[in-house]
């Protein structure tokens, strides 16, 4: 028997080949054609490009300096960082801004830099990206490195949340902070809290503590760690229950620049919210906890995912243990706020909190996405910021209309910084900015000066 040899012309290759290439598509690639000593070395030649870039988009945006509010802290004593950080276009001032049509605003590019869609350090490739004070304590506990050798997290460490953070719990109120000010790991979990937590907590809390593959820290070729790796655990971004600022890309966006940077959220007090994830609108924490398992960890790719080593989780007892714990998770103490209905006590508050009260409720619109006790609404809101500027690419991110984003609570908002979903707003004062322009409620000076410190004490 003769076997016939199949030719094709290589035009005809060549143009299989360019259609290929072409074709959109939401899938990572699977099989790697670059050994992985070859990656490394390539990426961290570029990574120097990746950080100056990123850089120096920052430092265009705003003000990084170390000026922290005198005699304000957090829970165990980090200073709070103050003003606004957001540069103005050249000429202008806030009070001419607000004074201007979103159209006008647009129109002329005249858009606060600082307010525009953050992009991940590395947004081409997004991933989770971790403060170097926690990459430092985790290694020196549990030996794992969470260094990526193709991009640093970018953002200075005084605008992100203290470290460690307290940890607060619905069930011991009366032992306030029980962090014991050590970053809560496997190697110590039992010790701090058996005779705290009954069984099935304490189980719950060791699985959040377990380390599993993710994209970017796992066994394959094409991970972004020097070398093979368990993988990442839940506290590695929800340090403490809480967070340490640390970022990543959504997973449920495609394609690549329409993604958002991902501000880590807080877990305190995640007992009263009824949505999850910034738009994904997931129902329960235990809902969320699988989802991040299975398909957050891999940019929401199943293939990647079973390349990898995805978790699957069983939801009856090891979904259901570690959402034991995270609904325990409290938010901190608040002495000022009135039991009845989370409002300021007169007897308590200074005049300037009262009267930042009095505008959250009232001229500030505030009230409107969150509601006392907890200062939300668990419902999503879309605030059409891209009424203010025009469509365009930055960093690798593109800055299209983002959609409704969940109404985070606001109890205990001062210990959490960066603000907004994906972090771009590093102060309260910021924030309050930010959201008098969006909401065009023409606040004074006086006026968002008293708002903040409302902020600050709930």
């Amino acid at each position: 028997m003769v076997l016939k040899k199949i030719t094709m012309p290589l035009v005809s290759l060549m143009f299989l080949s360019s259609a290929f290439a072409e074709v959109p598509t939401s899938y990572s690639p699977v099989a790697i054609k670059e050994s992985f000593d070859d990656t490394m070395k390539r990426l961290m030649k570029e990574k120097s490009q990746v950080m100056s870039r990123q850089k120096k988009l920052l430092d265009e945006r705003y003000d990084l300096s170390d000026s922290p509010v005198s005699g304000l802290k957090m829970t165990r004593g980090k200073p709070i960082q103050g003003k606004v950080r957001a540069k103005l276009p050249k000429g202008m001032t806030w009070e001419k801004l607000q004074a201007m049509s979103p159209e006008e605003i647009k129109n002329k590019d005249l858009f606060p830099a600082g307010f525009w869609p953050l992009p991940h350090p590395k947004h081409q490739e997004g991933g989770m990206v971790f403060p170097k004070f926690h990459i430092d304590e985790n290694k020196k506990q549990t030996g794992r490195d969470l260094t990526r050798f193709d991009v640093d997290f970018d953002l200075p460490d005084h605008f992100l949340p203290e470290f460690p953070p307290a940890i607060f719990l619905t069930t011991r109120p009366d032992l306030g902070d029980v962090s014991q000010g050590k970053l809560v790991t496997q190697k110590n979990f039992f010790q701090m809290f058996n005779g705290i937590l009954n069984p099935k907590q304490l189980e719950g809390l060791r699985l959040l503590l377990t380390p599993f593959p993710q994209q970017q820290f796992n066994m394959t070729e094409d991970r972004r760690s020097a070398s093979p790796h368990e993988g990442v655990t839940c506290f590695d971004c929800h340090a403490n229950g809480h967070t340490n600022g640390a970022t990543h890309l959504v997973g449920d966006i495609r394609p690549q620049p329409n993604r958002r940077r991902l501000d880590i959220p807080t877990l305190r007090g995640v007992n009263v919210q009824r949505l999850f994830g910034s738009q994904r609108a997931l129902k329960t924490v235990e809902d969320f906890t699988e989802f991040e398992q299975r398909a957050a960890y891999f940019d929401g790719d199943p293939v990647i995912a079973a390349k990898k080593g995805m978790n699957i989780l069983d939801r009856g007892s090891q979904v259901h243990d570690m959402s034991e714990f995270q609904a325990i998770l409290d938010f901190p103490p608040a002495p000022k706020l009135r039991v009845i209905d989370g409002k300021l006590d007169p007897k308590l508050a200074t005049e300037k909190e009262m009267r930042g009260q009095e505008i959250f409720f009232g001229k500030g619109q505030c009230i409107n996405c969150h509601t006392p006790p907890h200062y939300t609404d668990n419902t999503m809101h879309d605030l059409k910021v891209e009424r203010f500027y025009k469509v365009r690419e930055i960093n690798g991110r593109l800055t299209q209309k983002e959609g409704k984003i969940k109404t985070f609570p606001l109890r205990g908002i001062k210990e959490s910084p960066p603000y907004l979903h994906d972090g771009r707003l590093l102060t309260l004062e910021d924030t309050v900015e930010f959201f008098n322009l969006i909401l065009e409620t023409k606040l004074t000076k006086d006026e968002k000066d008293d708002l903040v410190h409302f902020l600050r004490v709930l």
